[in-house]
């Protein structure tokens, strides 16, 4: 008991020891925590910009917030990290050059960004601010041949533009002042002169007027007699060069900004911004296209000799477009092509691989520069490199799916855990608006995203199944296969393109391509297209028993809005190779499942091939209808008076209508069978159909109410004359309406009237319904109008395209599946 009650090992402290430890901590000097100080604008401007580096306002902040802290790092970093984002940006590297040509110490590092810059740039504003330089550093007449050399330098890479005619000016006057002492030495100075003059009067510049004065004048100083067989040699290459630049400025004066005369040492700076693809972007990328095109078709007419001189200028071109068009690749693919078209493969792959660079895949920019460079590299037999890419555009595609999934689902609890405040009361207005918004609009709309993204995944998986069965065969591509089903975003599209392939490149095609296909339905057997697809392939290969066996299996899982396709497949299939007894059997079923469809439907659709319906044409009329004049100027001032009151077309479509309504509307127009077709279905009136398939007219004005029922549908248009007053009105009952109310006078500026006789002449236009045929919206028209490129006029005009012949009335009838109002103009006959 001794030993147990031995508390020798009990390593707790006394209260005295812990009050004395306590008072040691308490007295011992509290040490400063040094917090780090936020960060400055400039710091964090820098740490955003890493973040989101397509922001233009941003880089401008940015630097100017270094230039204005004078320190030469802050300036230094700031701008080589705006010209890796921009590069070739002239107005950026004019004004990081400034920076160092106030101390003469430090021109050596601005010499240094000079070689950095010019080789790559075709901007003629940075050329002049090296020349500048050069002639400010070379001011003895022992260093005039180094600034002839770059004068000759300059022109040599950016003499064809249509800005350079200062750089050539100045090179002029420049061989001008030149001293000389000897005859030798005057000839030597004439002769380039000579020579100067001669290159710059072939070139579209600004002021190449002047340039051939002064050379006219010039060669009639020296000698009359050579000075007219010069100009006469010249004349068709100037002449040639004066037409093409009229050309030019219509076709580039939009596109470039206008260069200041004078270089300046701090340009605003011109960053191009992430597109919108609005219509003046679209229609800016049309101007670009159009004149990229007019410089390849060689409008100075150059000959096969001058051929180096066309490529510098198209290439000159085309890298000016690349920086202003940074983020176009549509740009890029042709420049990508054009280089290749003129041999420089090399070249060709450099500029691709810039593009994917100002266009990764990171921010999904361009599959078009991805699947370019892809089969490029493919070309060059690189497979190693091929794979790489495709693996990288996985990935990146794969990411972007999962991070759009995550945000779908927070923002579907946000809205699950945040109703709207009168969600407890399913009878006000407001509530049922949000609640008929919300199903029809914006739940749609995620999924439907999602969707796409999911959908180029697949087309991502096909490209590069497609690559493995070209470069490595068949295996390579079942590899890819495999990998795309083991990923839960693979669609359908994978499933079905990998059965294709198997069914066309492989020994056992149609064994293999059947698994396969019944291996995606047990995943996407809820998929309405990819059922159709596995149909039409059993079709295809005569498995009918398989056919039918599938057919069978999937076709009650689907509702019947859902089920119709199948239905209108496998019936087309059972009219042009079943039996009979077969044909009539599923007939009865469709009729079951489909009760709103007349048998004529069917029945005509029995007896059609490639499009040829015979009883549409011949026994329903549609073959005299065709033959029959229309009104295509009459539709919009119909529907603008129609939509304006729906009743009012209730009242002929709906089957309640009055006697005196059916009256008014016997000597009219019958609707259509596509009018009549939706009545049946729906239950509802033509004004739900006018209202849906019709746009109103917001110009034309509709007549107030009483005028326009009164002298609309109350009586037959027949039974009176123009000026006669219009008969008593009855309701349905025969008692006499009473008279409308007068209209309140807040509502009188509100609805415009129109005189009786309008109204009359309204009245006596056929139904909305009654016109099938094409329907042009004003704003499509007015938008095409607006964004149309227009040729230049110098060009040679090709002839129009001859017109396609004229059929009038219906177009011919369709018997598939329902497409909804406005779902088409072709819709349901029967």
């Amino acid at each position: 008991m001794a030993e147990l009650a031995d508390t020798s090992g009990d390593n707790t402290q006394s209260t005295e020891q812990v009050v004395n430890t306590l008072n040691a901590i308490k007295n011992e000097p509290q040490q400063d925590i040094d917090m780090p100080p936020p960060p400055t604008e400039y710091e964090a401007l820098s740490a955003q910009l890493k973040q989101i580096p397509h922001d233009p306002n941003g880089w401008k902040r940015l630097i100017n917030l270094a230039e204005e802290s004078g320190d030469m790092d802050k300036v230094r970093v700031s701008f080589d990290a705006l010209l890796q984002q921009y590069p070739n940006t002239s107005s950026a590297q004019i004004r990081y050059i400034g920076h160092f040509l106030q101390d003469p110490l430090m021109f050596g590092e601005a010499e240094d960004l000079f070689k950095k810059f010019l080789i790559k740039s075709p901007e003629v504003d940075l050329w002049k601010f090296y020349l500048t330089y050069v002639r400010r550093v070379n001011t003895t007449p022992s260093t005039r041949d180094a600034v002839r050399k770059s004068y000759e330098f300059a022109v040599n890479h950016i003499g064809q533009d249509k800005d350079s005619g200062d750089i050539w000016r100045d090179y002029i006057h420049f061989l001008r002042s030149g001293e000389t002492t000897t005859t030798w030495e005057e000839q030597q100075k004439m002769d380039a002169l000579r020579k100067v003059y001669h290159r710059a009067v072939q070139i579209p510049l600004e002021g190449v007027e002047t340039l051939w004065q002064e050379l006219e004048s010039f060669e009639n100083n020296l000698n009359r007699i050579t000075a007219k067989k010069f100009m006469t040699d010249l004349s068709p290459a100037h002449m040639q060069a004066r037409t093409t630049y009229r050309q030019l400025i219509n076709h580039a004066g939009a596109l470039f900004p206008a260069s200041a005369s004078v270089p300046q040492t701090r340009p605003e700076l011109v960053l191009p911004a992430l597109p919108t693809f609005n219509a003046s972007e679209r229609t800016l990328v049309g101007k670009w296209k159009a004149y990229l095109k007019w410089e390849e078709n060689n409008p100075l007419e150059l000959e096969e000799k001058d051929k180096s001189i066309l490529v510098s200028r198209i290439q000159s071109v085309y890298r000016k477009a690349l920086i202003r068009m940074r983020y176009y690749p549509e740009i890029w693919f042709m420049a990508y092509t054009w280089l290749n078209s003129v041999g420089k493969h090399e070249e060709a792959l450099t500029i691709l691989k810039a593009g994917i660079e100002a266009n990764p895949l990171s921010d999904l920019k361009s599959y078009l520069l991805t699947f370019t460079y892809a089969e490029a590299l493919e070309v060059k037999q690189a497979f190693a490199e091929v794979h790489s890419q495709f693996d990288r555009l996985l990935g990146v595609l794969r990411a972007k799916l999962e991070e759009l999934e995550v945000r779908i689902k927070n923002e579907e609890s946000q809205n699950d855990n945040n109703p709207p405040a009168n969600a407890g009361d399913p009878n006000s207005p407001s509530q049922s608006c949000l609640f008929n918004s919300q199903q029809s609009d914006e739940k749609p709309l995620k999924p439907s995203e999602l969707a796409e993204r999911q959908s180029e995944y697949g087309l991502a998986y096909n490209m590069y199944m497609r690559f493995g069965r070209r470069a490595e065969g068949i295996k390579s591509s079942r590899a890819i296969f495999g990998r795309a089903r083991r990923d839960r975003w693979t669609p359908w599209t994978v499933y079905e393109s990998a059965a294709l392939m198997e069914y066309h490149c492989s020994e056992d095609g149609m064994g293999v391509g059947s698994r396969i296909f019944e291996k995606g339905l047990e995943l996407f057997a809820d998929e309405i297209e990819y059922v159709l697809r596995y149909l039409g392939f059993l079709i295809s290969i005569n498995d009918k028993t398989n056919a039918r066996a599938l057919f069978e299996r999937v076709i009650g899982t689907f509702p019947p809005d859902r089920a119709r396709p199948l239905w209108e497949r496998w019936a087309r299939y059972e009219y042009q190779y079943g039996d009979l007894d077969a044909a009539l059997k599923l007939e009865k079923r469709i009729a079951d499942v489909y009760p709103a469809d007349p048998p004529i439907k069917r029945f005509a659709q029995r007896h059609t091939y490639l499009g040829t319906d015979a009883i549409a044409a011949q026994d329903l009329g549609f073959a005299l209808a065709r033959k029959a004049p229309q009104a295509l100027g009459r539709t919009e001032t119909t529907t603008s008076v129609t939509t304006s009151n729906p009743g009012s077309v209730g009242s002929i479509g709906g089957s309640g209508g009055s006697g005196t309504n059916i009256n008014a509307a016997s000597h009219k127009r019958p609707a259509s069978p596509d009018y009549r077709k939706r009545e049946e279905r729906g239950g509802g009136g033509g004004g739900d159909y006018s209202q849906s398939h019709k746009r109103a007219r917001g110009m034309s004005p509709p007549p107030p109410r009483n005028e326009r029922d009164r002298d609309r549908w109350d009586a037959p248009p027949s039974s009176r004359r123009r000026h006669s007053p219009p008969p008593p009105n009855w309701d349905r009952d025969g008692r006499e309406r009473a008279p409308l109310p007068p209209p309140r006078e807040e509502e009188k500026p509100k609805v415009p009237s129109l005189p009786n006789v309008i109204s009359w002449f309204i009245g006596e236009l056929p139904t909305p319904t009654s016109f099938d045929g094409p329907v042009f919206r004003t704003d499509d028209l007015m938008n095409l109008f607006r964004n149309a490129v227009i040729p230049s006029s110098g060009r040679s005009k090709s002839p129009p395209p001859p017109t396609p012949p004229r059929s009038g009335g219906r177009p011919p009838p369709d018997y598939g599946p329902y497409q909804g109002p406005g779902g088409g103009r072709t819709g349901r006959r029967y």
